[in-house]
Formats: structure tokens, C-alpha cells, sequence
């Protein structure tokens, strides 16, 4: 889990949970499935209004790289460039095309596919480019995708908090009524106010914050690539590919700082 992630839910919903009581509040007088029901419908709703129903189930599916933090591949992507670009050194580029099986990422695969047939280095670097714009324009939708929801949802829960008014002053002749009524009401603005701000334009700052590391490592790769096809020294290619962390270092530690992390974690 994502250390961040759990302790911003923790905090966030703990502060909220514990004004309530402290007010005398109950918890009980939250959970209004009605509310819920309209707040998440008429979200749900205007949000495949304006996206394409396939971007939002994928934003839907990539929720699970906000709640674990996933484990960082840059450092294994250094050492597999840095460990083709001391074979290609010793026995031509030509022998990296028995390595492109056993490289999982298809991104560099693709592009030392390219290498390996003797593609120049402009027009490598042009056609991976290409890849990478359409990649980072069909990831960029994602985040947009919460941030729209956050959008929206304060809005419906305003009309789910009118509807219950209106039901409301249909049994003005039940006063006792009245009040319980108008508390439960304004459940459905709490109900979309919270998801906006709580849920929904978080999860997209950190998705955002996510992909960007991912378009990070697809640049780096194809820096490697290409230094691998100019013939540059493993030892500087690892020293310029190190390069590309200072961008992301909550991503990619040295092993040094790894390696203190999981000694202060053991004590």
C-alpha cells in the first residue's frame, strides 16, 4: 500500500468522522443510501456524458496504481541498458536480437527491434517519439476523468439535497418530520462535496502524478536505445541514464538510501 495514500485517507475522513462526534453527532446519520444512490448515478452519468465509456472503465481499472504504490522498474531498466550496450560494445547491435524475447517491457522492445534492423538514430528517435505522444495523450485523459468527476459531484449532490427539500415540504402538516427531513436532505451535499474533495480530485493529482513517472521511464529507454546505437560508453550511458531519477527520487532510490530505508524499517 502507499504510504501516502493511506494516511491521507486516514486523516481526511478520521478529522470529519470524529467533528461529528465531538458535536454529538452520529455516525448513523451519514448513511443515507438514497443519497448515495443519486450522488453516484448522476456523477457516474455526466462523467460518460463527456468521455468515451472505454476512457473512463480504464481510468476506472488504473485506480489500483493510486492505492499501491507500485514498484519501481528504473533501476532495472538502467542495468538491462547498460547490460546491452556493453554487448553491443563486444559483439555488434546485430547480437541484441536474441535478448528482444526475453525483454518484457514492449516499449524498449520495440525499440531495440528498430535498432537491431539498422534504423538510423533521427528516425528511430522520430517513430519511438511518435509512440510516446500518442501514449502520454491517451494517459493524460485519465486523470481528467476524476478531475471532471470531482467536478460534478458537489453539483448533483445540491439537486439530491433540493429533491429531498421538495419531499420535505410535501409533509409540512407532520412537522415532527420536518427536521429529521431537511437534516437527511443536505446528506446528499456532504455526500458531494466529500467525494469531490476527499476522493476524486486526489486520486487525480496522483494519478497524474503516476503516469508522468511512466512517461519518464519510456524517455529514458529511448535515450539508452539510442546511445546504444552511437556506440556510448556503458559507464557513461548508466551515469546519463541515472540522470532521468533526479526526476522522480521518491521513485527510484539509490541503493544506498534502500538499503538505509530497510535497516531503519527493521530497527
Amino acid at each position: 500500500m502507499d504510504k501516502g495514500t493511506v494516511a491521507g485517507i486516514i486523516v481526511s475522513f478520521g478529522g470529519i468522522i470524529a467533528g461529528l462526534l465531538l458535536e454529538g453527532g452520529k455516525l448513523g446519520q451519514l448513511m443515507q443510501p438514497t443519497a448515495a444512490l443519486i450522488v453516484a448515478g448522476g456523477t457516474l452519468g455526466a462523467v460518460l456524458l463527456q468521455f468515451p465509456s472505454k476512457t473512463v472503465f480504464t481510468a476506472l481499472r488504473t485506480l489500483g496504481i493510486v492505492i499501491l504504490e507500485p514498484p519501481s522498474r528504473a533501476r532495472d531498466e538502467i542495468s538491462r541498458l547498460t547490460s546491452l550496450a556493453q554487448q553491443a560494445r563486444h559483439y555488434g547491435i546485430i547480437s541484441l536480437d536474441q535478448e528482444l524475447p526475453e525483454i518484457s517491457d514492449p516499449f524498449m522492445r520495440r525499440a531495440l527491434m528498430l535498432a537491431v534492423d539498422g534504423t538510423e538514430c533521427h528516425e528511430l528517435r522520430a517513430i519511438m517519439q511518435l509512440e510516446m505522444d500518442a501514449s502520454a495523450e491517451a494517459e493524460e485523459e485519465l486523470p481528467r476523468v476524476y478531475e471532471a468527476a470531482g467536478g460534478f459531484a458537489p453539483t448533483v449532490g445540491i439537486i439530491g439535497a433540493v429533491l429531498g427539500l421538495i419531499q420535505v415540504m410535501q409533509r409540512l402538516d407532520r412537522i415532527d418530520d420536518v427536521g429529521r427531513g431537511i437534516a437527511v436532505a443536505f446528506v446528499a451535499t456532504i455526500y458531494g462535496v466529500g467525494f469531490a474533495n476527499l476522493i476524486a480530485l486526489p486520486v487525480a493529482g496522483k494519478l497524474r502524478h503516476r503516469l508522468r513517472f511512466r512517461q519518464i521511464l519510456r524517455e529514458m529507454t529511448l535515450e539508452g536505445v539510442v546511445s546504444i546505437i552511437e556506440g556510448l560508453n556503458p559507464r557513461m550511458l548508466e551515469a546519463k541514464l541515472n540522470g532521468f531519477l533526479q526526476q522522480a527520487p521518491e521513485q527510484a532510490k539509490p541503493p544506498a538510501a534502500a538499503l538505509r530505508d530497510q535497516v531503519h524499517s527493521a530497527l
